[in-house]
């Protein structure tokens, strides 16, 4: 059961109600997230168009986007996010073979920069929470840092490090809020990393 009610569109203050219009467009029904940010009057209007821009189209290819956001969700052990984002990259075109050598670690298969973008994902994920910041101010190693500014250039980089940071923040938002399942489950063998 939810943390907080779950709102229905109907319940969604008159600021969210145009931007909720335009998702339930897209995806046929209120989405768990959506519901719980419901219950906080304005919030939703901000946070849509905010998540549409970090996961949507940019400079930085969306598979590595997806790629990267599987990763966080795995690592935070949140079957909400990883049902999710495992959805949308199987939507764009990522093999449920590549989402189960991301669940296992495996990033052998991947390109140079998939590979990069996962390597952040995992120092992000778990190197900055155990890193004091006068051993390390950015919490990532110095090394994966020099490998993503050579393989990314700033904007993609931006693109990035936020869709990791977000992902990051979602992940734990979704894990506490104890949202049941909107969205078919992860493939078997990703499900049972979590």
């Amino acid at each position: 059961m939810a943390l907080v009610p779950l709102r229905a569109s109907d319940e969604f203050s008159e600021a969210d109600k145009d931007v909720l219009a335009v998702g339930e467009k897209a995806y046929g029904q209120v989405l768990n997230t959506w519901a719980a940010i419901g219950n906080s009057p304005g919030l939703f209007a901000a946070y849509l168009p905010f998540l549409r821009q970090v996961n949507g189209p940019g400079e930085l290819e969306i598979r590595i986007k997806d790629l990267a956001a599987v990763r966080v969700g795995l690592l935070n052990h949140c079957r909400y996010t990883v049902s999710h984002r495992c959805a949308s990259a199987e939507n764009n075109g990522v093999t449920p073979k590549e989402l189960a050598d991301v669940a296992r670690g495996d990033f052998s298969g991947f390109s140079e920069r998939e590979r990069a973008a996962l390597d952040l994902a995992n120092a992000m994920t778990q190197a900055i929470p155990a890193s004091a910041y006068h051993s390390n101010p950015s919490g990532v190693p110095p090394a994966l840092l020099d490998d993503a500014v050579a393989l990314f250039s700033p904007r993609e980089l931006v693109e990035l490090t936020m869709n990791i940071s977000v992902w990051n923040a979602l992940s734990r938002f979704h894990r506490i809020m104890h949202f049941d399942l909107d969205m078919p489950p992860a493939p078997a063998d990703v499900e049972a990393r979590l």
